[in-house]
This record gives structure tokens, sequence and C-alpha cells, in this order.
């Protein structure tokens, strides 16, 4: 089992909201859905623009942490050395 820090984004360089689950698919779809009241759903953050894998639930929290306390130009240069397309990568990440 892996444990995941994301990011999501309602379009290129746009609003960016950095999370973390232990279920990304799923995850990404209730971001998608709209089935979370609050600051995704509010500003339409449903495009998945990246993701890393950590082995374990501390791991991925305190990476979580350090990115949400980073400038937003280094989210943006971290999407962008994965995603430089800033393709949405649900559909990569659901059909694994």
């Amino acid at each position: 089992m892996g444990f995941w820090v994301y990011i999501m984004t309602n379009k290129p360089f746009g609003t960016l909201y950095v999370g973390m689950t232990n279920d990304l698919v799923f995850r990404a779809y209730q971001h998608r859905q709209g089935l979370f009241e609050g600051f995704t759903k509010r500003y339409g953050l449903k495009m998945l623009v990246y993701y890393e894998e950590h082995a374990s639930a501390p791991e991925a929290i305190r990476r979580e942490k350090n990115i949400k306390h980073w400038p937003r130009a280094w989210k943006i240069e971290l999407v962008r050395k994965m995603n430089p397309g800033w393709r949405d990568l649900f559909d990569e990440i659901a059909l694994q």
C-alpha cells in the first residue's frame, strides 16, 4: 500500500491544492465530483496535475506539509517537471 501526495488545480497555472491520501484514484475522484465541501469544491479544483508515492503515512504527511509551505513558484515548478503540459492525470492513474 502506498501513500500519495498530490496537487489538484482548476486550470494550468491556476489555483493549487496540495493533499495526501492512501487511495489516490478514489481521492481524485472525490475532488472531481465535488464530494468535499471546502477549498477544492469552492474553487473547482478537479484536475490532478501532480502526484508522488511514499512508503509510509508519516513520510507522506511530512512531504505534504513541506510542499504546502513552499512558495507558489516552487509548487508550479514541481508540477512542470512531472507534467509540463499540465494534463489531467486522472485517466492515467485510474487505468493502472
